[in-house]
């Protein structure tokens, strides 16, 4: 038996009869509203970005997010699922930037006001809403639509400051100031969930590693030699050195006094093999002068890179000094290590405890503030700085490394470590319980709960909750010139106290607000 061209349905036929059958017998509907409040099964859906558009990785969730509340309707569980939209945050002003030709954040209050640009992103959220229902739709999904909630409603806004204001109240939310990550383009701290969610954010790049020069004062080694000596540091950031603040060495290695050529350095000595190579990998020419502990080298001290853009104020007596650290390692390097507090996490933290001031030299776009090199970008700069400082003598020798880096996974744009004043969530006190409850969790496949998610929950830091930004809610947060806080948790308390309501709480028209707390 021949079949005739054309004779059997395409699947999209099928499709089609299905889906107009389930809309018009309102299928969806019918499978909760005849299913009992009381034997409820809650779906949390964590909602897209209403600037993306579907794709494979957003539909294949969307299948799983299918099946899951699907299989409870059958076993007679009532499932409601209210479509939302995540309309909020930097994905959504990087969508708007792009159509307002917005290349900078500081272009906002210059080349368009912040009410217009506010203005604009509201009105941009809407732009893929058609096409993910239709997408949603065709895959057979069941939702609620016509109820969808965006994170830019006003009701949804003010049940964020009333979590918000909840944990204050409790203790689990502070500010503080920690190392982050930090995007000089948006000119905005990112959360490490919003890097890591990406498997392309961490980027190899190729960077100048140097070895510099510390000038020591006042030196005498235990022969009572007065030459002038400096300790080789190591480093693969050559843009943070006009912020170094310390050295650090580990007291209980031993370190060697050097001669090369006319020079004396200090350095670890077990790395001098390594280190005394030139790019050929031949050996250069070094004469030990003498051994030292490390201990003794402990509280040195040494001059500045940049004299004539050195720190000066709180805490300057413990400024340009040699410290001890036991996680200096022989593993590269120097066995010294050049420690700016503003740019590196192990760095602010010992520096937090011994006092060591941090030094912020680049503003909030990357550029440095001050001396020589102001105005310059940190990322166009940092090989360029390299070789300046090796013609100045200041840095002994340049290699290039390739190794993996942070990058904005919406920008590609490159990241630094900055410490920055920040809201958290303190995820250190709550993570006990978070580890205990995870053994209540039904993980499929089951090797997740002791694999990956039990060690990201281990390794987590503290949530950073601040974003630097326009487009977002609020933090429900009001200071007094004393430095007196309050947080609000409604838009009634917030009337209360200020006689204000507004229509909109979005940045500016919520920053206009003020009432009396002292």
């Amino acid at each position: 038996m021949k079949f005739q061209a054309n004779s059997r349905r395409r699947a999209k036929e099928y499709e089609a009869d299905v889906l107009a059958r389930w809309k018009a017998e309102k299928t969806f509907e019918q499978s909760v509203e005849n299913r009992s409040e009381d034997n409820a099964f809650v779906f949390y859906d964590g909602p897209p970005f209403i600037t993306g558009v579907p794709h494979h990785g957003t539909l294949l969730s969307s299948i799983v997010k299918d099946a899951v509340p699907r299989y409870q309707t059958m076993k007679g569980k009532r499932v409601e699922r209210r479509w939302g939209w995540d309309t909020h945050g930097l994905p959504a002003e990087n969508f708007v930037e792009k159509k307002l030709g917005i290349t900078s954040r500081h272009e906002v209050g210059e080349k368009i006001s912040l009410a217009e640009y506010i203005t604009t992103a509201r009105e941009s959220m809407v732009s893929n809403a058609a096409l993910w229902e239709s997408t949603i739709d065709r895959i057979g999904r069941w939702v609620e639509f016509k109820n969808a909630y965006k994170t830019m409603d006003k009701d949804f806004m003010e049940s964020v400051w009333w979590a918000f204001k909840t944990l204050y109240e409790k203790g689990k939310i502070y500010e503080g100031e920690r190392v982050l990550m930090y995007d000089t383009a948006w000119a905005t701290p990112l959360s490490k969930s919003e890097v890591t969610m990406d498997n392309d954010a961490y980027k190899t790049v190729t960077d100048p590693s140097v070895f510099v020069k510390f000038w020591l004062k006042d030196f005498e080694d235990a022969e009572g030699s007065k030459d002038k000596t400096a300790m080789l540091a190591w480093t693969t950031t050559p843009w943070t050195l006009p912020a170094n603040m310390g050295l650090f060495i580990n007291p209980d290695f031993t370190y060697a006094k050097v001669k090369v050529g006319d020079e004396f350095y200090i350095l670890a000595k077990d790395l001098l093999e390594k280190v005394f190579v030139d790019e050929k990998k031949q050996p250069i020419p070094f004469e030990i002068v003498n051994l030292i502990d490390g201990s003794e080298l402990v509280g040195l001290s040494y001059e500045p890179l940049f004299e004539d853009s050195k720190y000066s104020g709180e805490g300057e007596e413990n400024a340009y000094k040699v410290w001890g650290a036991d996680y200096v390692s022989l593993e590269s390097g120097t066995g010294i290590v050049h420690s700016a507090p503003a740019y590196g996490e192990e760095d602010f933290n010992f520096g937090k405890e011994y006092g060591i001031p941090v030094f912020h030299v680049l503003d909030e776009y990357g550029k440095y503030l001050n001396g020589e090199f102001a105005g310059k970008d940190v990322w166009e700069f940092n090989k360029p700085l390299a070789k300046i400082l090796k013609e100045r003598g200041v840095v002994w020798k340049i290699d290039y490394i390739r190794h993996e880096y942070p990058h904005n996974p919406r920008t590609g744009h490159r990241l630094m470590y900055r410490a920055h004043p920040s809201w958290f969530f303190d995820i250190q006190g709550q993570k006990e319980l978070m580890l205990e409850q995870n053994e209540n969790i039904n993980w499929f496949p089951a090797h997740l709960k002791h694999g990956r998610f039990e060690k990201n929950l281990e390794a987590a830091p503290d949530w950073n909750l601040s974003r630097d930004r326009f487009w977002a809610t609020a933090m429900p947060v009001w200071k007094s010139e004393s430095g007196k806080i309050r947080v609000v948790g409604s838009y009634a308390e917030l009337k209360e106290l200020s006689g204000v309501e507004l229509e909109d709480y979005h940045r500016p028209w919520v920053d206009e607000i003020t009432f009396e707390i002292d």
